[in-house]
């Protein structure tokens, strides 16, 4: 009989096995479930949990703390909710929320824990982070400098935007935000920019648009989708931003440039407003909690660009916010655009008359503006902005008579062709240089001649005219981003040759 075959042998084994195993006690922290309803779960026996602990039900199911009691806490329930019933044990994981973080994540489609629901396998990540994480301090922030190219001439001319800036896109419904943001992010396709697009709360089939829109016309081996549906449990509606942010800054730290697109937080508001009137938190103004400014605040202050000793990276920002009958001074839109740096406003009115993108330019502003800004742009688009405001002031009163005053006729002119020029179809990205030219032709005079319904015309063939015709002005704008007057002139003749030859041989504008 060998050793390990006789008792012996077998409680000798025994023994050198516990001599070499830690014998600790180990607590564990279990609760029960009192009460389940709406997602949400009051559970009791866990009086040492914290705010936003990351809980276990019996069934496998995930949920968090989402408010601290004396005798129960209330738990946000971020799996399906009937699989949960009272008298389950929770366990408190001893964690907080965490979601992946690295470059596995480009190209896939997730949930707002990393769950893949692209089909695709799981995610081997180099790190997970917390999904709440503080905004990087005033010390270890630089100044917003450098642009991010939207593509859009309306953007990037007279409402520039910089890596690191956090600018609201607002208006009513169907005005085109979303379609904005995803131009945004198609234009990204030659950048070293990492786009996250995060849905909160919009149906399915919009959320495929936006992804198969990125698929045809972006490189979307360079997005994450973080998909919070309608559909979804509104615990992962709530912490999806936030599990965006947190994926986007993986990219930041490490020296990288991100922006993060938020589609949309009025509808997180309203998801807000839902948990804590769930929980029992007080109402406020409109009955959202307290708390609404603080959580938009510590969710887009996270969107930064570090200072050089910090890695020089950057996270820009593009929440999307909905207006009802455009009301701006409403309870969400006026918060956030108290916090972020700038808002892009979009009209119905605008939209109906078919001008797109529907940007309102009167109440539109970037904080940042030309600090940001290309300097050869900058130099061009000066007074765009305000010959623009001017018409469509006049334009109004034109409805009351005829103009007989030649400056104020020139000025109507003018300003029909700066909106054929800022009209502009989607996934039709311009190059810094096309966009130049555009705008340096407009205040020079080339386009003068040229009727304003033939301008889509122009801007169509204008990127291969410009590569033929003045590669060297075009290379110059595009590396350095300034403009000598020599190249300036070489622009405008180019745009103006173009402009005679669409309009028919007639009337050359000089």
């Amino acid at each position: 009989m060998t050793e390990r075959a006789s008792p012996s042998g077998w409680l000798e084994q025994s023994r050198r096995k516990l001599d070499g195993t830690a014998l600790a006690p180990q607590a564990e922290a279990v609760g029960r479930v009192a009460h389940v309803a709406d997602g949400i779960a009051r559970i009791t026996g866990l009086p040492d949990t914290v705010l936003g602990a990351l809980l276990r039900f019996e069934g496998g199911q995930l949920g968090f703390a989402h408010g601290l009691g004396a005798e129960q806490i209330d738990a946000v329930i971020l799996d399906e909710t009937s699989a949960v019933e009272a008298g389950q044990a929770v366990t408190d994981t001893g964690e907080v929320l965490r979601v992946p973080g690295g470059e596995a994540l480009l190209g896939r489609i997730v949930d707002p824990l990393g769950r893949p629901l692209d089909g695709g396998p799981p995610l081997e990540t180099e790190q997970t982070l917390p999904v709440e994480r503080p905004a990087p301090a005033i010390i270890d922030r630089a100044h917003v400098s450098e642009p991010v190219q939207t593509g859009l001439l309306v953007v990037d001319g007279l409402f520039a935007l910089g890596r690191g800036q956090r600018e609201l896109i607002v208006g009513d419904r169907a005005t085109g935000k979303t379609s904005l943001a995803v131009d945004a992010i198609v234009n990204q396709t030659d950048t070293d920019v990492v786009c996250v697009y995060v849905a909160v709360g919009q149906p399915a089939s919009a959320v495929e648009r936006v992804i198969a829109a990125v698929h045809a016309h972006g490189r979307a081996e360079r997005c994450i989708f973080v998909v919070g549906a309608a559909a979804s449990a509104p615990g992962l509606q709530w912490i999806a931003p936030f599990a965006g942010m947190t994926m986007a800054e993986h990219f930041r730290d490490r020296g990288g440039h991100a922006m993060i697109v938020i589609d949309d937080l009025t509808r997180h508001a309203a998801t807000h407003r839902e948990l804590a009137l769930l929980t029992r938190e007080p109402p406020g103004r409109e009955a959202y909690p307290g708390d609404i400014f603080y959580l938009h605040a510590r969710l887009l202050e996270r969107a930064a660009k570090l200072a050089p000793e910090k890695g020089g990276g950057s996270l820009t920002a593009l929440p999307i916010a909905e207006t009802d009958a455009g009301n701006l001074s409403a309870y969400i839109p006026t918060n956030l655009i108290s916090i972020t740096d700038g808002q892009i406003v979009l009209s119905a009115h605008l939209f109906a008359a078919n001008q797109r993108p529907a940007v309102d330019v009167g109440l539109s502003v970037s904080r940042v503006g030309g600090k940001a800004q290309s300097p050869a742009l900058r130099e061009v688009s000066g007074r765009v902005r305000l010959q623009y405001a001017q018409f469509q002031e006049l334009e109004m009163f034109t409805r009351f008579g005829g103009i007989t005053n030649d400056r104020v006729r020139n000025q109507i002119e003018r300003g029909r062709r700066i909106r054929a020029l800022l009209t502009q179809p989607r996934y039709t990205g311009l190059r810094v240089a096309d966009q130049v030219a555009l705008l340096a032709g407009l205040t020079d005079g080339a386009l003068d001649a040229l009727a304003p319904e033939k301008i889509p015309r122009l801007r169509e063939r204008l990127p291969g005219w410009l590569d033929a015709r003045e590669p060297e002005a075009v290379r110059a704008v595009e590396e350095s981003g300034t403009l000598a007057p020599e190249m300036r002139a070489a622009l405008v003749d180019a745009v103006a040759a173009l402009a005679s030859e669409v309009d028919g041989g007639e009337g050359a504008a000089g």
